[in-house]
């Protein structure tokens, strides 16, 4: 049970080239073991308030929390979960506000950093619940009902990230030593990936001059 209010108002609002800075995350979790990152995993979207469609959470990052935070604290405002947040973004998009009830700035611009969550836990009751359903859906499934495009390639991102650790760990299995290999697939089987830090990657990433890659993906969005 989270006992929290959802932040209200926009006095610690960032903002950036007069962007309003925004983050948010894509709520995951494993549905079997078998198959392709495409098939094994369910990504948990939500509904926004007076409007038909589906979104992954996200809102304001402010000034007394990093990116990171921001974007769990919206997970669990919006979604009612909590979990692991992935430390590398999947990228940053710049977008517009469509709706006059969500206007990010004086003209209406966005910059939205993205991660991956993996769920941990689901909360019965959260923050902003009686304004927002959520669901559990197929990759394929977020797609077709994902309403923004840049949330669409945020999706074809995480998509590409998933699959790729998927690989990577399966190479790691095979290469460690009989005693090591034993105990880190033990690990990774509980939930199919091995956490990555920043630095393992990056090193220590600036997240505000992250750049996402483009992948030739596309699902009609």
């Amino acid at each position: 049970m989270s006992s929290t209010p959802a932040r209200i108002g926009r006095h610690r609002q960032r903002y950036e080239d007069n962007l309003r800075l925004v983050s948010g995350c894509i709520p995951y979790r494993l549905r079997n073991e078998e198959g392709d990152a495409e098939d094994t995993i369910e990504v948990l979207m939500v509904s926004s308030p007076n409007r038909d469609d589906l979104v992954f959470p996200k809102g304001g990052w402010e000034n007394d929390e990093t990116v990171i935070q921001a974007a769990c604290r919206e997970a669990l405002e919006e979604a009612g979960v909590k979990g692991i947040p992935r430390e590398i973004p999947l990228g940053k998009w710049e977008f517009r506000s469509k709706s006059s009830q969500d206007i990010c700035s004086l003209v209406g611009g966005c910059r939205g950093y993205m991660f991956a969550l993996e769920v941990t836990e689901e909360l019965e009751t959260w923050p902003e619940q009686k304004n927002r359903d959520r669901q559990w859906l197929s990759i394929r499934e977020a797609f077709r009902l994902c309403r923004y495009e840049w949330m669409c390639r945020a999706l074809e991102e995480f998509l590409r990230v998933m699959a790729e650790d998927r690989e990577v760990n399966k190479e790691d299995c095979m290469v460690d030593s009989p005693s090591s290999s034993v105990s880190e697939c033990q690990i990774m089987a509980s939930n199919g990936y091995k956490m990555l830090s920043a630095t393992q990657h990056l090193g220590t990433p600036n997240l505000l001059s992250f750049n996402s890659q483009e992948v030739a993906l596309h699902y009609g969005c």
